[in-house]
């Protein structure tokens, strides 16, 4: 049975192909929203731009990873509304 903590693994260890740092750090993920007893999970997350290249991919290899947890339907809903702004820890770590 997968706790909520596994999905947030999931997503500490899943790094963006463009920037290289995990989409938690980021702040991607706006919503982790886990009902244990369906084992249901639905992820609200952005990219860092509305045209980002690696998009699909990115939502295609999240879904992949959560299956392997035993997630028959994980969902991702991706959003651009707030838009993405990177903290300054973030700017920091990507030195801007």
């Amino acid at each position: 049975m997968v706790i909520k903590q596994e999905i947030i693994e999931v997503l500490k260890n899943f790094i963006d192909p463009e920037l290289g740092i995990d989409v938690y750090t980021l702040g991607l993920i706006y919503g982790v929203d886990f009902d244990e007893k369906k084992q249901a999970v639905k992820i609200t997350m952005t990219f860092t731009t509305p045209m980002c290249p690696y998009g699909p991919q990115m939502v295609g290899e999240l879904q992949s990873r959560f299956r392997a947890l035993g997630i028959d339907k994980p969902e991702i809903d991706v959003v651009f509304d707030p838009p993405w702004e990177p903290s300054q820890t973030v700017r920091e770590m990507l030195g801007v």
